[in-house]
């Protein structure tokens, strides 16, 4: 009997030592994955944790996108999934994941996801991610993009932006096929939300879109996103 296709599972962090263990975990509830942790210099216990949990740990300069290239050239499944680091699979994932990418035209999904957090104003922004993704084939980062390796090196991989990276991988594989999504929802945690507030952080988000479809520098975007001033 053929053995399903290997999954590599490319997880980038940055002092995440108090997501990254959950994480891993439930990532290992699976069959013939790998996981590939991509460290870019943390200071916490991160790389400790992840360790001694057998995964494979790199370190990469920082930045997500180089982090999930990095990962990606040391990958040797077939199927590359891009995992937040404060985002839980779930169940059976991997048979999901496998049985959506034979499907005639598609090229990559993702997930449904769902907010950890019981403010109601989270279930809104999950039925505006549900509605983006389902009906305009417009996943982000946070739902675990998957594809075939194939397919990620056809496309060179992500650009080296520092924020849309993952906007740009999905518009140029929608160049190229369907992108689904698997009903069955990540859980990734409510933190950027909660911190900022909840309408505000929508706001950010839609304004980031914009000037990125404006021609605003990503660089200028990465920097207003984090707080720091534009110059």
């Amino acid at each position: 009997m053929r053995s399903p296709n290997k999954i590599s599972i490319i997880i980038p962090v940055l002092n995440e030592e108090k997501h990254i263990l959950a994480t891993i975990l439930t990532a290992q509830k699976s069959t013939n994955t790998e996981i590939i942790v991509v460290d870019a210099g943390s200071r916490d216990k991160t790389c400790d944790l992840a360790l001694g949990t057998g995964v494979k740990v790199i370190a990469s300069e920082r930045g997500r996108a180089i982090q999930m290239n990095t990962g990606a050239a040391v990958a040797s499944g077939d199927i590359l999934l891009f995992l937040h680091a404060d985002t839980l699979l779930p169940p059976k994932f991997d048979d999901m994941v496998r049985e959506m990418l034979q499907r005639p035209g598609v090229v990559a999904s993702a997930f449904q996801l769902k907010i950890n957090g019981t403010p109601w104003g989270l279930r809104l922004v999950e039925w505006g991610v549900d509605v983006r993704s389902k009906y305009f084939q417009l996943p982000y980062g946070d739902q675990a993009i998957f594809c075939k390796s194939e397919i990620f090196n056809k496309i060179d991989g992500f650009l080296e932006l520092p924020i849309m990276e993952d906007f740009e991988l999905v518009r140029r594989l929608k160049s190229i096929g369907k992108i689904t999504i698997i009903p069955s929802p990540v859980l990734t945690s409510g933190r950027r939300w909660l911190l900022r507030g909840i309408l505000r952080t929508t706001l950010i988000n839609q304004i980031i879109i914009i000037g990125y479809f404006i021609g605003v520098s990503p660089t200028r975007l990465a920097n207003w996103y984090r707080g720091r001033k534009l110059r």
